[in-house]
């Protein structure tokens, strides 16, 4: 994966992340922040899923809460590594 995609990507998570009122404490509360909810799509270079499908991937990834957008797109970013997906 290009560093390109990834800092797309991360950009994306970040932006549609920040409204959330931090801390968060599970995957629910960043949902309101999303644009289009859980219909909310990712795309970057070859990659793209929704919102939902972000979700599955970061099942047993997260360790919330998060204090900040920075904290959650890191773990966001490390996770789909972790995964292959990046």
């Amino acid at each position: 994966m290009s560093d390109d995609v990834s800092a797309e990507l991360r950009e994306q998570f970040r932006t549609a992340f920040e409204g959330a009122d931090f801390p968060v404490t599970d995957q629910m509360e960043l949902v309101p922040a999303l644009p289009n909810g859980p219909g909310t799509r990712f795309e970057a270079g070859d990659v793209s899923f929704s919102a939902m499908e972000l979700a599955a991937h970061l099942d047993g990834h997260q360790e919330f809460p998060y204090e900040s957008v920075d904290e959650l797109v890191d773990d966001v970013m490390s996770a789909l590594e972790a995964e292959g997906l990046l």
